[in-house]
Protein backbone atom coordinates (compact mmCIF):
# COMPACT_ATOMS: atom_id res chain seq x y z
CA UNK A 1 0.00 0.00 0.00
CA UNK A 2 2.35 2.41 0.39
CA UNK A 3 3.78 1.75 -2.84
CA UNK A 4 0.60 2.94 -4.52
CA UNK A 5 0.05 5.65 -2.12
CA UNK A 6 3.41 7.19 -0.73
CA UNK A 7 1.83 10.02 1.03
CA UNK A 8 -0.60 7.85 3.31
CA UNK A 9 0.01 7.66 7.10
CA UNK A 10 0.22 3.71 8.18
CA UNK A 11 -3.23 3.09 9.08
CA UNK A 12 -2.41 0.54 11.98
CA UNK A 13 -0.96 3.44 14.04
CA UNK A 14 -4.34 5.67 13.25
CA UNK A 15 -5.94 3.00 14.86
CA UNK A 16 -3.58 2.69 17.58
CA UNK A 17 -4.61 6.02 17.82
CA UNK A 18 -8.25 5.51 17.72
CA UNK A 19 -8.41 2.62 20.09
CA UNK A 20 -6.55 4.85 22.96
CA UNK A 21 -8.79 8.07 22.49
CA UNK A 22 -9.34 9.86 25.50
CA UNK A 23 -12.46 12.46 26.51
CA UNK A 24 -9.57 15.24 26.29
CA UNK A 25 -8.47 14.08 22.48
CA UNK A 26 -11.96 13.84 21.34
CA UNK A 27 -12.75 17.42 22.11
CA UNK A 28 -9.77 18.73 20.38
CA UNK A 29 -10.44 16.75 17.20
CA UNK A 30 -14.40 18.16 17.95
CA UNK A 31 -13.10 21.73 17.92
CA UNK A 32 -9.77 21.21 15.31
CA UNK A 33 -10.02 23.86 12.74
CA UNK A 34 -8.22 21.35 10.19
CA UNK A 35 -9.06 17.80 11.44
CA UNK A 36 -6.12 15.59 10.32
CA UNK A 37 -6.25 11.96 9.77
CA UNK A 38 -5.51 11.64 13.44
CA UNK A 39 -8.49 13.77 14.41
CA UNK A 40 -10.88 11.65 12.36
CA UNK A 41 -9.20 8.57 13.61
CA UNK A 42 -9.93 9.71 17.26
CA UNK A 43 -13.54 10.57 15.82
CA UNK A 44 -14.10 6.93 15.16
CA UNK A 45 -13.59 5.88 18.83
CA UNK A 46 -15.82 4.50 21.10
CA UNK A 47 -14.77 7.28 23.70
CA UNK A 48 -16.18 9.58 20.65
CA UNK A 49 -19.20 7.32 20.43
CA UNK A 50 -20.41 8.50 23.78
CA UNK A 51 -20.91 12.19 22.67
CA UNK A 52 -22.52 10.87 19.44
CA UNK A 53 -24.91 13.48 19.69
CA UNK A 54 -22.29 16.94 19.26
CA UNK A 55 -20.82 15.09 17.19
CA UNK A 56 -24.20 15.08 14.52
CA UNK A 57 -25.13 18.63 15.59
CA UNK A 58 -21.58 19.50 14.37
CA UNK A 59 -21.88 17.97 11.29
CA UNK A 60 -25.47 18.86 11.12
CA UNK A 61 -24.46 22.67 10.85
CA UNK A 62 -21.12 22.11 8.64
CA UNK A 63 -23.53 20.37 6.25
CA UNK A 64 -25.57 23.34 6.58
CA UNK A 65 -22.50 25.83 5.90
CA UNK A 66 -21.55 24.35 2.76
CA UNK A 67 -24.35 22.33 1.42
CA UNK A 68 -27.35 24.49 2.44
CA UNK A 69 -30.90 22.87 2.80
CA UNK A 70 -30.27 20.94 -0.13
CA UNK A 71 -30.27 17.34 -1.04
CA UNK A 72 -29.13 16.32 -4.48
CA UNK A 73 -30.70 13.28 -6.10
CA UNK A 74 -29.57 10.89 -8.45
CA UNK A 75 -30.40 7.55 -9.43
CA UNK A 76 -29.07 3.89 -10.36
CA UNK A 77 -29.73 2.41 -13.96
CA UNK A 78 -27.73 -1.16 -14.63
CA UNK A 79 -27.12 -1.64 -17.92
CA UNK A 80 -26.29 -5.08 -17.60
CA UNK A 81 -25.85 -8.24 -14.95
CA UNK A 82 -23.17 -10.25 -17.38
CA UNK A 83 -19.82 -10.17 -14.98
CA UNK A 84 -16.89 -12.52 -14.83
CA UNK A 85 -16.09 -11.34 -11.09
CA UNK A 86 -15.95 -14.07 -8.66
CA UNK A 87 -16.90 -11.90 -5.64
CA UNK A 88 -17.74 -13.86 -2.57
CA UNK A 89 -20.39 -11.01 -1.70
CA UNK A 90 -22.38 -9.49 -4.79
CA UNK A 91 -25.26 -11.34 -6.13
CA UNK A 92 -23.93 -10.41 -9.85
CA UNK A 93 -20.97 -12.88 -9.46
CA UNK A 94 -20.49 -15.41 -12.11
CA UNK A 95 -20.98 -18.55 -10.35
CA UNK A 96 -24.30 -17.28 -9.11
CA UNK A 97 -27.79 -18.42 -10.85
CA UNK A 98 -29.58 -16.00 -11.93
CA UNK A 99 -31.05 -14.60 -15.69
CA UNK A 100 -28.40 -12.31 -17.65
CA UNK A 101 -28.98 -9.46 -19.62
CA UNK A 102 -28.26 -6.61 -20.87
CA UNK A 103 -29.88 -3.55 -22.65
CA UNK A 104 -30.00 -2.70 -25.95
CA UNK A 105 -29.10 0.83 -26.80
CA UNK A 106 -32.42 1.16 -27.47
CA UNK A 107 -33.81 0.28 -23.67
CA UNK A 108 -30.89 2.60 -22.66
CA UNK A 109 -32.32 5.74 -24.49
CA UNK A 110 -36.10 4.21 -23.10
CA UNK A 111 -34.94 3.59 -19.80
CA UNK A 112 -33.25 7.11 -19.42
CA UNK A 113 -36.23 9.14 -20.52
CA UNK A 114 -38.19 7.21 -18.31
CA UNK A 115 -36.47 8.65 -15.60
CA UNK A 116 -36.16 12.14 -16.84
CA UNK A 117 -39.93 12.08 -16.86
CA UNK A 118 -39.67 10.87 -13.05
CA UNK A 119 -37.52 14.10 -12.51
CA UNK A 120 -33.68 12.40 -12.33
CA UNK A 121 -31.14 14.67 -14.18
CA UNK A 122 -28.13 12.64 -12.05
CA UNK A 123 -28.23 9.09 -13.81
CA UNK A 124 -25.22 6.70 -12.43
CA UNK A 125 -25.13 3.65 -15.04
CA UNK A 126 -23.85 0.52 -13.78
CA UNK A 127 -22.46 -2.80 -15.32
CA UNK A 128 -20.64 -5.74 -13.63
CA UNK A 129 -16.67 -6.24 -14.20
CA UNK A 130 -15.57 -6.18 -18.09
CA UNK A 131 -17.51 -8.93 -20.33
CA UNK A 132 -17.84 -9.72 -24.51
CA UNK A 133 -21.29 -8.74 -23.56
CA UNK A 134 -20.58 -5.08 -21.79
CA UNK A 135 -16.99 -4.10 -22.34
CA UNK A 136 -15.55 -0.47 -22.80
CA UNK A 137 -17.03 -0.10 -26.35
CA UNK A 138 -20.94 -1.20 -25.38
CA UNK A 139 -20.17 1.23 -21.72
CA UNK A 140 -19.44 3.99 -23.92
CA UNK A 141 -22.27 3.62 -26.07
CA UNK A 142 -24.29 3.85 -23.12
CA UNK A 143 -22.89 7.39 -22.01
CA UNK A 144 -23.49 8.65 -25.32
CA UNK A 145 -27.13 7.84 -25.58
CA UNK A 146 -27.72 9.20 -21.86
CA UNK A 147 -25.77 11.87 -22.03
CA UNK A 148 -27.83 14.57 -24.30
CA UNK A 149 -30.61 13.44 -22.23
CA UNK A 150 -29.81 14.48 -18.70
CA UNK A 151 -27.57 16.89 -17.20
CA UNK A 152 -25.11 14.85 -15.60
CA UNK A 153 -24.19 11.36 -16.41
CA UNK A 154 -21.76 9.40 -14.25
CA UNK A 155 -20.18 5.48 -14.56
CA UNK A 156 -20.17 2.81 -11.51
CA UNK A 157 -18.56 -0.46 -13.37
CA UNK A 158 -15.00 -2.01 -13.79
CA UNK A 159 -11.97 -0.15 -13.51
CA UNK A 160 -10.10 0.97 -17.04
CA UNK A 161 -7.43 2.47 -18.34
CA UNK A 162 -6.67 6.20 -18.21
CA UNK A 163 -6.91 6.30 -22.22
CA UNK A 164 -10.66 4.49 -21.85
CA UNK A 165 -11.23 7.04 -18.69
CA UNK A 166 -10.36 9.91 -21.33
CA UNK A 167 -12.44 8.56 -23.75
CA UNK A 168 -15.58 8.17 -21.48
CA UNK A 169 -15.08 12.05 -20.37
CA UNK A 170 -15.54 13.09 -24.17
CA UNK A 171 -18.28 10.53 -24.44
CA UNK A 172 -20.59 12.93 -21.81
CA UNK A 173 -19.32 10.82 -19.20
CA UNK A 174 -18.59 13.65 -15.87
CA UNK A 175 -17.77 11.20 -13.46
CA UNK A 176 -17.02 7.42 -12.12
CA UNK A 177 -17.17 5.73 -8.96
CA UNK A 178 -15.44 2.89 -7.85
CA UNK A 179 -15.46 1.15 -4.33
CA UNK A 180 -12.03 -0.75 -3.09
CA UNK A 181 -14.47 -2.76 -1.14
CA UNK A 182 -12.02 -3.26 1.40
CA UNK A 183 -8.48 -1.73 2.01
CA UNK A 184 -7.16 -4.72 3.52
CA UNK A 185 -4.75 -6.25 1.15
CA UNK A 186 -5.16 -9.73 2.66
CA UNK A 187 -9.20 -10.17 3.06
CA UNK A 188 -9.15 -8.21 -0.68
CA UNK A 189 -7.47 -11.39 -1.98
CA UNK A 190 -9.54 -13.42 -0.01
CA UNK A 191 -13.10 -12.06 -1.34
CA UNK A 192 -12.39 -11.68 -5.13
CA UNK A 193 -11.90 -15.26 -5.55
CA UNK A 194 -11.15 -14.66 -9.79
CA UNK A 195 -11.28 -12.27 -12.10
CA UNK A 196 -9.65 -8.99 -12.96
CA UNK A 197 -10.65 -6.91 -9.87
CA UNK A 198 -8.73 -9.58 -8.53
CA UNK A 199 -5.75 -6.49 -8.90
CA UNK A 200 -5.71 -4.62 -5.66
CA UNK A 201 -3.09 -1.88 -7.54
CA UNK A 202 -5.05 -1.85 -10.48
CA UNK A 203 -8.22 -0.98 -8.49
CA UNK A 204 -6.99 1.29 -6.23
CA UNK A 205 -5.46 3.28 -8.43
CA UNK A 206 -8.52 3.95 -10.57
CA UNK A 207 -9.43 7.17 -9.21
CA UNK A 208 -5.96 8.59 -10.08
CA UNK A 209 -6.36 7.36 -13.84
CA UNK A 210 -10.05 8.70 -13.86
CA UNK A 211 -9.26 12.16 -12.60
CA UNK A 212 -6.02 12.24 -14.30
CA UNK A 213 -7.80 11.96 -17.72
CA UNK A 214 -10.03 14.41 -17.35
CA UNK A 215 -13.32 13.20 -14.84
CA UNK A 216 -14.59 16.48 -13.21
CA UNK A 217 -15.41 14.08 -10.23
CA UNK A 218 -14.61 10.38 -9.00
CA UNK A 219 -16.56 8.57 -6.30
CA UNK A 220 -15.02 5.88 -3.46
CA UNK A 221 -16.32 3.61 -1.08
CA UNK A 222 -15.81 0.78 0.86
CA UNK A 223 -18.61 -2.06 1.52
CA UNK A 224 -18.85 -1.78 5.55
CA UNK A 225 -18.89 -5.34 6.63
CA UNK A 226 -16.42 -7.17 4.60
CA UNK A 227 -13.42 -5.96 7.23
CA UNK A 228 -12.66 -4.01 10.09
CA UNK A 229 -14.37 -1.33 10.05
CA UNK A 230 -12.22 1.29 11.78
CA UNK A 231 -9.33 0.81 9.53
CA UNK A 232 -11.23 0.79 6.16
CA UNK A 233 -12.86 3.85 7.31
CA UNK A 234 -9.21 5.22 8.32
CA UNK A 235 -7.73 4.43 4.99
CA UNK A 236 -11.11 5.02 2.78
CA UNK A 237 -10.52 8.63 4.52
CA UNK A 238 -6.66 8.91 3.91
CA UNK A 239 -7.75 7.48 0.12
CA UNK A 240 -9.91 10.57 -0.31
CA UNK A 241 -7.35 12.99 1.04
CA UNK A 242 -5.15 11.69 -1.53
CA UNK A 243 -7.25 12.24 -4.50
CA UNK A 244 -7.71 15.84 -3.18
CA UNK A 245 -3.83 16.65 -2.59
CA UNK A 246 -3.42 15.47 -6.14
CA UNK A 247 -5.93 16.77 -7.97
CA UNK A 248 -7.10 19.87 -6.06
CA UNK A 249 -9.14 20.95 -9.25
CA UNK A 250 -11.41 18.00 -9.29
CA UNK A 251 -14.37 16.98 -6.75
CA UNK A 252 -14.62 13.77 -4.65
CA UNK A 253 -17.68 12.18 -2.99
CA UNK A 254 -17.69 9.52 -0.31
CA UNK A 255 -19.93 6.70 0.01
CA UNK A 256 -21.08 4.19 3.17
CA UNK A 257 -22.74 1.11 1.66
CA UNK A 258 -23.23 -1.57 3.89
CA UNK A 259 -23.57 -4.97 2.63
CA UNK A 260 -26.82 -5.79 2.01
CA UNK A 261 -28.75 -9.60 1.34
CA UNK A 262 -27.52 -11.17 -2.44
CA UNK A 263 -27.48 -13.88 -3.87
CA UNK A 264 -25.17 -17.02 -2.71
CA UNK A 265 -24.19 -18.13 0.76
CA UNK A 266 -21.71 -14.85 2.19
CA UNK A 267 -22.42 -14.02 5.68
CA UNK A 268 -20.28 -10.75 6.52
CA UNK A 269 -17.99 -11.28 9.01
CA UNK A 270 -18.67 -7.70 11.17
CA UNK A 271 -21.82 -6.08 11.67
CA UNK A 272 -22.30 -2.42 11.97
CA UNK A 273 -25.76 -0.89 13.40
CA UNK A 274 -27.22 2.12 12.94
CA UNK A 275 -25.34 4.23 15.19
CA UNK A 276 -21.67 2.99 14.35
CA UNK A 277 -22.43 3.69 10.57
CA UNK A 278 -23.70 7.75 11.86
CA UNK A 279 -20.77 7.76 13.68
CA UNK A 280 -18.34 7.10 10.82
CA UNK A 281 -20.77 9.89 8.70
CA UNK A 282 -20.49 12.48 11.14
CA UNK A 283 -16.62 12.07 11.35
CA UNK A 284 -16.34 12.66 7.57
CA UNK A 285 -18.36 15.70 8.02
CA UNK A 286 -16.67 17.16 10.41
CA UNK A 287 -12.66 16.40 8.82
CA UNK A 288 -14.06 16.81 4.97
CA UNK A 289 -16.99 19.49 5.53
CA UNK A 290 -17.11 20.46 2.06
CA UNK A 291 -17.41 17.09 0.45
CA UNK A 292 -20.37 15.34 -1.04
CA UNK A 293 -21.44 12.52 1.13
CA UNK A 294 -23.72 9.75 -0.34
CA UNK A 295 -25.98 7.44 1.03
CA UNK A 296 -27.93 4.94 -1.23
CA UNK A 297 -31.22 3.10 -1.06
CA UNK A 298 -29.16 0.28 0.77
CA UNK A 299 -30.36 1.49 3.91
CA UNK A 300 -33.60 1.66 5.34
CA UNK A 301 -36.09 4.62 5.08
CA UNK A 302 -35.87 5.49 9.22
CA UNK A 303 -32.18 5.79 8.67
CA UNK A 304 -32.12 7.74 5.65
CA UNK A 305 -34.65 10.24 6.91
CA UNK A 306 -32.39 10.85 10.00
CA UNK A 307 -29.53 11.04 8.32
CA UNK A 308 -30.50 13.64 5.22
CA UNK A 309 -29.05 16.83 5.95
CA UNK A 310 -26.96 15.65 9.21
CA UNK A 311 -23.78 14.54 6.65
CA UNK A 312 -25.54 12.97 3.97
CA UNK A 313 -25.66 15.85 0.92
CA UNK A 314 -26.65 13.40 -1.93
CA UNK A 315 -28.95 10.34 -1.59
CA UNK A 316 -30.43 8.35 -4.31
CA UNK A 317 -34.38 7.98 -4.57
CA UNK A 318 -36.81 4.99 -6.24
CA UNK A 319 -33.62 3.08 -6.83
CA UNK A 320 -33.33 -0.66 -9.10
CA UNK A 321 -30.62 -3.00 -8.90
CA UNK A 322 -32.05 -5.11 -11.53
CA UNK A 323 -31.13 -4.12 -15.31
CA UNK A 324 -33.04 -1.45 -16.03
CA UNK A 325 -36.48 -2.08 -14.30
CA UNK A 326 -37.67 1.20 -15.19
CA UNK A 327 -39.84 0.55 -18.05
CA UNK A 328 -42.51 -1.37 -16.93
CA UNK A 329 -41.98 -3.89 -20.47
CA UNK A 330 -38.43 -4.67 -19.11
CA UNK A 331 -36.88 -8.32 -18.78
CA UNK A 332 -37.08 -9.44 -14.85
CA UNK A 333 -33.67 -9.79 -13.42
CA UNK A 334 -32.03 -10.51 -10.49
CA UNK A 335 -31.06 -7.47 -8.34
CA UNK A 336 -27.19 -7.24 -7.13
CA UNK A 337 -28.45 -6.32 -3.69
CA UNK A 338 -31.84 -5.81 -1.92
CA UNK A 339 -33.31 -2.70 -1.77
CA UNK A 340 -34.28 -1.49 1.45
CA UNK A 341 -36.08 1.99 0.81
CA UNK A 342 -38.21 1.42 -1.69
CA UNK A 343 -40.66 4.71 -1.24
CA UNK A 344 -40.97 6.44 -5.20
CA UNK A 345 -40.29 9.87 -6.26
CA UNK A 346 -42.87 11.60 -4.87
CA UNK A 347 -42.88 10.15 -1.16
CA UNK A 348 -39.60 10.35 -0.51
CA UNK A 349 -39.19 14.61 -2.11
CA UNK A 350 -42.64 14.87 0.70
CA UNK A 351 -40.13 13.22 3.80
CA UNK A 352 -36.89 15.67 2.75
CA UNK A 353 -39.53 18.61 2.30
CA UNK A 354 -41.22 17.59 5.75
CA UNK A 355 -37.47 18.05 6.98
CA UNK A 356 -36.94 21.55 5.69
CA UNK A 357 -34.97 20.09 2.99
CA UNK A 358 -35.43 20.85 -0.85
CA UNK A 359 -34.46 17.88 -3.17
CA UNK A 360 -32.42 18.98 -6.13
CA UNK A 361 -32.05 16.84 -9.29
CA UNK A 362 -30.20 19.06 -11.20
CA UNK A 363 -26.59 18.75 -11.31
CA UNK A 364 -25.78 22.29 -11.83
CA UNK A 365 -21.50 22.05 -11.98
CA UNK A 366 -22.09 20.01 -14.80
CA UNK A 367 -24.39 22.43 -16.79
CA UNK A 368 -21.80 25.43 -15.88
CA UNK A 369 -19.01 23.07 -16.38
CA UNK A 370 -16.08 24.70 -18.99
Amino acid sequence: MQHITPDWLDPLQLADICMSARDGTVQSALTATRPSAKEFAILLSETAAKRLEEMAQKAHSLTMHHFGNTVSLYVPLYLSNYCTGGCSYCGFASDREQRRYRLSRDQVRAEVLALKKMGFEDILLLTGERTPEADFEYLKKCVEVASPIVHNVSVESFAMTADEYEQLAKAGCNSITLYQETYDPDVYEELHRWGPKRDYAARLEAQDRALAAGMRSAGLGALLGLADPVSDMIALYQHARHLQRSFWRSGVMISFPRICEQRGDFSPPYSINDRQLAQIVFAFRICMPDVPLVLSTREHPAFRDGMAGVGISRMSAASRTTVGGYVPEDVDTGGQFSVSDTRDVAKFCQMLESKGLDPVFKNWDAVFQA
